[in-house]
């Protein structure tokens, strides 16, 4: 640790050897906390469930940091037998399932999910981690307490240390929580639906500062207390620019290529990018030849169902999860980013983390998501790319052609700007102040 540096402990389900968009917000203010002052001591469980796993990112960890690990209980051994699913396999997140008719014993989990496990199923882990914590804050000042949700039950960790110690609480929201776009899906009985509500709130109030990653999630949260706006504060999330790889070393995709990075869950699925798609080819033997559907990551089964029911598995190009520097270059070497949000009734308020990385590759991006809303502004203010309404074909599929003719033309280029201040440093730089203010 260097000398002078004030220290904060960050309470966070997701950590390398993890991987995933989870991980990365707060590997990356790590990763730069110390420029601006702060020294970061993580707390993380030493046996979670990862979806995904990705020890590439182990080398973003600051050297000499402090990483305090326990163990976790988490009943998914139990959930994975009872629906019938190998003790290896990982469970995915979202609700996404690559099975083409959910069992009924999937149904009765998620029931049993949402009115057990509350707010999840690191609910067990709360009191053991008080425990711990209290008594290693005992021997080991620290001056500031962060927790990082979902899973909601860091903040749960993170509010028993206050109730002991009265230590600034600064509580990150990098999803919402009650507003999430699957709550419904959750089945939750009218009792349990109250006591998300109430502990949700209780967070809320207790945090001295509460952060998200987009203004109307801020103002969500915010509304929820009704008199308290000052204490909400945004940071989005961002690109770091130690991820891009150097342009000499790139080869651009030969094919008219239109990538998605990530999972691909059924609610974006993008009904009307599949038509226009599917009407493309057929009226332009030329636009077949080069089309390329690049889906990086897990796709629900719902949108596989939808290129093959519009004929355009011919043209698909599926990998599975690849490395975070992998990623990277995939983005970077695609022709046409695609940003896919979710259709659901928050999607006003849908800024991806995928989106900053997209500008970061410098291609062009088309999106399929609301007609206002958070991305929108963000498109007009970056100059990324192009956007349509969730069943505008017209308009969808005008962006297509345009970029068709750039890449035909050899002119294929991103006029995206404004950009720098998404950069992980500057964003860290920003965490850094609003932790000072809370001294």
């Amino acid at each position: 640790m260097q000398k002078g540096l004030r220290k904060v402990l960050i309470i966070t389900y997701y950590w390398p050897p993890g991987g995933g968009a989870g991980v990365q917000r707060w590997l990356k203010f790590v990763k730069y906390l110390r420029d601006y002052g702060w020294e970061p001591v993580v707390y993380t469980p030493e046996d979670g469930e990862m979806p995904v796993i990705d020890p590439s990112l182990e080398k973003d960890v600051p050297p000499g940091i402090t990483i305090l690990k326990q163990p976790i209980w988490e009943p998914y051994n139990s959930y994975k037998k009872f629906i019938g699913q190998k003790k290896g396999e990982k469970i995915n997140t979202g609700f996404l399932t690559e099975n083409k008719k959910p069992k009924r014993a999937e149904k009765l989990a998620v029931w049993i999910r949402g009115n057990f496990f509350i707010p999840d199923a690191r609910k067990f882990w709360v009191k053991p981690s008080i425990k711990f914590l209290l008594s290693w804050l005992r021997e080991n000042k620290v001056d500031a307490i962060v927790s990082t949700g979902p899973p909601h039950s860091m903040h749960l960790i993170a509010m028993g240390l206050k109730d002991k110690l009265g230590l600034p609480w600064l509580a990150d929201f990098r999803d919402p929580w009650t507003n999430i776009d699957f709550y419904p899906e959750l089945m939750l009985t009218a009792a349990s639906d109250r006591k998300h509500h109430r502990l949700e709130k209780e967070v809320l109030t207790k945090a001295d500062r509460v952060l998200s990653i987009g203004n109307k999630m801020s103002e969500e949260l915010a509304d929820i207390l009704g008199n308290e706006k000052e204490k909400f504060s945004t940071i989005s999330n961002g690109y770091d620019t130690d991820d891009l790889q150097s342009g000499s070393g790139l080869v651009m995709d030969k094919k008219f290529s239109l990538a998605h990075i990530g999972t691909l869950v059924r609610s974006r699925n993008p009904e009307a990018l599949w038509k226009v798609l599917a009407a493309l080819v057929k009226e332009n033997k030329t636009f077949a030849e080069d089309l390329e559907i690049k889906l990086v990551g897990k796709v629900d089964i719902q949108v596989m169902q939808s290129i093959e029911n519009n004929h355009l598995l011919p043209f698909l190009n599926k990998i599975e999860y690849l490395p975070h520097a992998d990623v990277i270059r995939a983005q970077q070497q695609s022709q046409v980013l695609l940003l896919l949000v979710n259709d659901t009734k928050n999607a006003g308020g849908i800024l991806t983390g995928k989106f900053y990385e997209y500008l970061s590759a410098q291609r062009p991006v088309i999106c399929v998501g609301p007609e206002k809303g958070e991305i929108v502004d963000a498109f007009k203010e970056t100059n990324c790319g192009k956007i349509s309404g969730f069943r505008d074909e017209i308009t969808l599929r005008n962006n297509i052609l345009g970029y068709y003719k750039s890449f035909k033309e050899g002119t294929l280029v991103s006029t995206s700007v404004n950009i720098e201040k998404y950069s992980r440093k500057e964003l860290t730089r920003e965490l850094a102040l609003l932790l000072d203010s809370m001294r």
